[in-house]
């Protein structure tokens, strides 16, 4: 039987929320050493609906992943997309929040493994379903905070705050500057007529079955080393080069993006922007290593299509996507031109599958503003 929300409810939802997710520009590998990104909501959404399930046990659907999880409420859900439910549901409870049973229905049109978050939008979505209905009053910065701890405590991924605050607070039409010690955060525009693109590369990653981890703690060793608290805090970037290989790559990657960030936040031009972007690839791949072959040919096909300034990975690396700048007008020509010489190079009947995820905004406004 093909379960539906009114099958699964039977009848209709208490209630309905939703949250994007995110396209990072500048800014990778940077928020969880207290640095600074730019992202941008996705198009793309993640769907839950809730109610009370009027019984002692918790019941989880998701037609993505085809998968029901039941379990009861003083247990715990098993491993897998219940994990980041759960987590969510227990820390509102470690709020002082009552939370009953509940029946939580997932579905998403954010492709999993892409690297676009879909695990931030799964989480800020469950908390903003659980806020209006059971009525608890905590703020969208709260809410990413929440967010991201469920996913370090329940999938056992030690992520930085910047995908949760992205799905709490971005939108499609601006970047988001986010300051991840201080959580300072305000929506900047971008370059002025241009559009983005965004290519899924077709090799698809988990960041707990990635190096994400082994990463974070080269870079909590780097900043031991140096006596910094975090890597946001190296005031001289040539320090960096004491260091031994690899930590000396990792550091030299996270000193120069946040650079990079600052700079494009103040407000440059399409052409710098561009090359910003181009800068922060070339940085993932060389000294950050969270690139691989599929991910540098896609951004080169990127590069060479009509109209582009930039191009870089999109996500932690590691497969997933990659996002370009390019000129208004010109981002559907170019998107087809770089995915066929992506699908060219890769030859036929290969497993390498590339796909346009972001379609070119039609309606974006260029502002400025604070949230």
């Amino acid at each position: 039987m093909t379960i539906t929300t009114d099958t699964f409810f039977g009848g209709a939802p208490e209630v309905n929320a939703s949250a994007p997710g995110r396209v990072n520009l500048l800014g990778e590998h940077t928020d969880y050493n207290d640095g600074y990104m730019l992202p941008v909501a996705t198009p793309q959404r993640t769907l839950v609906a809730m109610s009370r399930s009027g019984d002692d046990h918790f019941h989880f659907y998701s037609p993505n992943f085809d998968a029901t999880v039941t379990f009861a409420k003083d247990s715990s859900a098993p491993q897998g997309f219940g994990s980041y439910i759960e987590g969510c549901i227990r820390l509102v409870q470690a709020e002082g929040i009552e939370v009953p049973p509940l029946r939580v229905y997932v579905e998403t049109d954010l492709p999993v493994g892409s690297g676009l978050s879909s695990s931030a939008a799964l989480e800020v979505a469950t908390l903003r379903a659980m806020r209006a209905l059971l009525g608890f009053e905590l703020d969208d910065v709260k809410l990413a905070r929440i967010a991201q701890r469920a996913e370090i405590e329940y999938a056992h991924v030690n992520c930085g705050i910047m995908d949760q605050m992205a799905s709490s607070l971005a939108d499609e039409t601006n970047m988001l500057f986010i300051d991840a010690r201080t959580l300072e955060h305000h929506l900047a525009a971008l370059p002025p007529d241009t559009e983005l693109i965004v290519i899924d590369s077709g090799v698809a990653r988990t960041l707990a079955a990635s190096k994400y981890n082994e990463r974070r703690a080269e870079c909590e060793e780097a900043s031991r080393i140096l006596g910094v608290t975090a890597l946001r805090d190296v005031v001289d970037p040539a320090s960096v080069e004491t260091l031994p290989s690899p930590l000396r790559e990792r550091a030299r990657h996270v000193v120069h993006e946040n650079l990079r960030v600052l700079e494009a936040a103040k407000g440059v031009d399409a052409e710098r922007f561009g090359e910003l972007m181009n800068a922060s690839h070339a940085s993932l791949r060389d000294d950050y290593e969270v690139s691989i072959r599929a991910l540098d040919v896609l951004c080169d096909a990127l590069r060479a299509a009509p109209g582009v300034l930039g191009a870089r990975l999109t996500g932690a690396g590691f497969g997933g996507a990659c996002v370009a700048l390019c000129r208004k007008g010109q981002a559907q020509e170019a998107a087809a031109t770089a995915l066929a010489a992506y699908h060219d190079h890769h030859g036929p009947g290969n497993d390498v599958q590339g796909r346009i995820l972001i379609p070119v905004p039609t309606d974006r406004k260029d502002k400025n503003e604070s949230v």
